[in-house]
Formats: C-alpha cells, sequence, structure tokens
C-alpha cells in the first residue's frame, strides 16, 4: 500500500466544488480509473494497491458498481459547479485493471462517457500485465471503446523480473502485444531500469526484445526505492545493493540511444513515441495541468487549480459512496508561487520544453549558465524555450533547482 495521504483541507461530504473556483470549459477534461488490486505486492511498488489478503471487507466483483457510483456523483458536482465537459482523455491504471473482467472495465468506460461525454478520436488506454491480456480480452476492450494498452514489460530477462517481484512471463509480453494488434489496440510497453543485479548487459537485452516488439510507445523509468517498501527494507539490510546512480545514466543513455534507432522519439524524460500521434495525451494532460477527475481509493483530482485526493483503503472509499457521501479525503489550492513552481518540474522534463517568459523572473538569467554547462539547447533558448539537452534530461532535477531557487 501506498504511503500516507497529503494533509489538506477537510473536503466536503458532497463533493460540491468552491463557488468562486475559476472554471475555464476551454480547458481540456481527462479522466482516470484507479483499480487497485494485484495478485502479488512487487517489492518496489509504492502504489495504492491491494492483494485478495489485504482487502478486508472490500470486495473486488463489487468495485466496478462501486466506482461507477463516484462517476455519477462527479457529473452532478461537474454540472452544478458548470465544469462538465467531455473526456479527451481516459487511463484505466492501477493495480492491474485487467485483474477485473473486461466486461467491468466495459462498463465503468460506458458510464463515465453517458455522463461526461467523449469527445471525437479520444484515447482511451487500459493498463495490463501481459499475463492477464487474451485475443478475447484485447477484442472487448475494443469493441467497448478502448484504443490503447499499455502493457507492464518492465524487462525481458528473468532475473531481473524476479527482482522487482514480477510474476508475469516473458514470453506473455509478445502474446499480449499480438493480441492488442490484432484488435486494432495502440500499444505501449513499460520498462524499468536499475533494479538490483541488472547489469548493462540484461537492459540492451530488454530495449532490444521492446523495440522487436514494434510497439507505438515506450516508457522507460528509473528504479526508485520508496521508503515502507519491500525493497526498501531489502537495501536496509544489506540484503541487496541499491541503484547505482551512474550505472543508471549509462542505462538512460543506452536507452535513448537503442530507442531512437529503432524510431522513437523522445517527448518527455522518461517517454519516447514513434511519432507525435503516439504520444501519451492522457499523461500530457497532466504534465500540461489539465484538468481530471480521479476516480477509485487513494485517486486524485484537479480542476480549475483546486486539488483533491480520495480515502485510501477500497472498503473505506466502498462505504463513503454507498452512504451518498464523496470519497475524497482532502482537499488544497496551491498557491501561485507552487503552482508556478509545479510548472516549472512539468514543462522543463518535455521536449516541447517551456516558455523562458514563464520562468520565475529572477531565475530567467540563469538560463545563459545552464546552456554553459550543456544542459539547456541553445537554440531552443534562442527561440524562447527552455528544453533539455540529453545531459539535462539526466540532470533533470538540477535544473529545475536552478530554475526555482
Amino acid at each position: 500500500m501506498a504511503g500516507p495521504l497529503p494533509i489538506g483541507d477537510p473536503a466536503p461530504r458532497d463533493g460540491a466544488l468552491p463557488a468562486d473556483l475559476p472554471i475555464d470549459r476551454d480547458t481540456p477534461f481527462s479522466a482516470y480509473l484507479h483499480v487497485p488490486f494485484c495478485r502479488v505486492r512487487c517489492g518496489y511498488c509504492d502504489f495504492n494497491t491491494y492483494t485478495s489478503g489485504e482487502l478486508r471487507g472490500a470486495r473486488q466483483d463489487e468495485y466496478a458498481n462501486t466506482l461507477i457510483r463516484e462517476i455519477a456523483l462527479a457529473g452532478r458536482v461537474l454540472g452544478d459547479a458548470g465544469a462538465l465537459r467531455p473526456m479527451d482523455t481516459v487511463f484505466f491504471g492501477g493495480g492491474t485493471p485487467t485483474l477485473l473482467p473486461p466486461g467491468d472495465l466495459a462498463r465503468m468506460l460506458d458510464a463515465a462517457v453517458s455522463a461526461f461525454g467523449i469527445t471525437d478520436g479520444a484515447e482511451v488506454t487500459v493498463e495490463a500485465n501481459p499475463d492477464t491480456v487474451t485475443p478475447e480480452v484485447a477484442r472487448t476492450l475494443a469493441d467497448a471503446g478502448v484504443t490503447r494498452l499499455s502493457v507492464g514489460m518492465q524487462s525481458a530477462v528473468p532475473h531481473v523480473l524476479a527482482a522487482l517481484d514480477r510474476t508475469h512471463r516473458p514470453e506473455n509480453v509478445r502474446t499480449a502485444v499480438d493480441a492488442a494488434r490484432e484488435a486494432g489496440l495502440a500499444v505501449s510497453v513499460d520498462l524499468i531500469y536499475g533494479a538490483p543485479g541488472e547489469s548493462l548487459a540484461d537492459w540492451e537485452a530488454s530495449l532490444d526484445a521492446a523495440t522487436a516488439l514494434e510497439s507505438d510507445h515506450v516508457s522507460a523509468y528509473a528504479l526508485i526505492i520508496e521508503d515502507g517498501t519491500k525493497l526498501a527494507r531489502q537495501i536496509r539490510r544489506g540484503e541487496v545493493p541499491a541503484p547505482d546512480d551512474d550505472v543508471q545514466a549509462d542505462m538512460y543513455e543506452l536507452a535513448d540511444e537503442r530507442l531512437a534507432a529503432a524510431g522513437f522519439d523522445w517527448y518527455e524524460v522518461s517517454n519516447w513515441a514513434r511519432g507525435d500521434d503516439q504520444r501519451s495525451r492522457h499523461n500530457l494532460a497532466y504534465w500540461r495541468g489539465s484538468d481530471w477527475w480521479g476516480f477509485g481509493p487513494g485517486a486524485h483530482s484537479h480542476v480549475a487549480g483546486l486539488r483533491w485526493w480520495n480515502v485510501k483503503h477500497p472498503a473505506a472509499y466502498a462505504q463513503r459512496l454507498a452512504a451518498s457521501e464523496s470519497p475524497a479525503a482532502g482537499t488544497e489550492r496551491p498557491d501561485r508561487e507552487a503552482h508556478l513552481l509545479e510548472r516549472v518540474l512539468l514543462e522543463t522534463r518535455l521536449a516541447d520544453g517551456m516558455a523562458i517568459v514563464d520562468l520565475p523572473e529572477a531565475t530567467r538569467p540563469r538560463v545563459a549558465g545552464l546552456i554553459a554547462d550543456g544542459l539547456v539547447d541553445a537554440g531552443a533558448a534562442i527561440r524562447g524555450r527552455v528544453r533539455l539537452t540529453l545531459k539535462g534530461r539526466l540532470l533533470a532535477d538540477a535544473v529545475v533547482r536552478e530554475l526555482t531557487d
């Protein structure tokens, strides 16, 4: 299970939005649907997920009905606030959404479309464990309106998967991708690098396997050790080594090289796509500060600068909705300074970069020093934007600190 929820102001029990919220109906709207179930807890995972033994009163077979109640509540709340808009993107994340019957996912999607509407050509993504995707599952999802499958590959090397507590069979990644393709779905694969015992050669093998799949999109994330996870405890006890920053940097550079050679362009520090039309539009909505409603236990939402988050446990989530109450646990409205910090943090990670005039006025002169250090692209800066170089991507956090402190 994930760490504690943020500390914020109490959320209204009816979920109503503040009357003075500056709603902009031209801002794109997205929906995130959280499915918090996993067969096994991966040692590195800090997401709000639960195995069957941890549900304590919540029922997996009733989950779709419970989440649909929150969709109905959201439709009322947004309608009352004049903030109801059709969805541009929908994302089923987890956990493992495909642990639910595909018909349950279809019902949740249908409920969201009925409540909000959906734009023509909207992107609808479902995350999946490779072992849970069959041709029948893929066809059912496609028939329901899903357009994209995000497959949790993580690695192609058995001992690396074991170090991450991943239980899927490596060969089933190809099976899942083929099933998605046959159903007409776009495909993304997720990779993780820097696991205990993973060599550069292991990572190279995983990259080769991923590019051989000829997917439309690849995400590659450096392993981060989160407090409270099994892996953090193993490292603290000296049972496995902590990730090596230099090795992870070498792995990132190799990923960028191999993915570029295979026809992928980077568009965010950890994401590559085969052309602009294959970028994850849902993730771009987060990075660009659009509005979204997060459904499910522990899910976070954002509308017009207001943020809120739901109670974490599926049982508490179900109890709130059964009582016709909002599942929101807390809320906050970040001030202008916090909002600007977040903009710099997110927008500078994008290949499109961030407009220099949108930086804090006091830090704009520092762009010249970042160019001199090889962290920011000089040509992009002349055109008025901060765009990271490869070296800058490796040191993105340092760039953000320089531009915000």
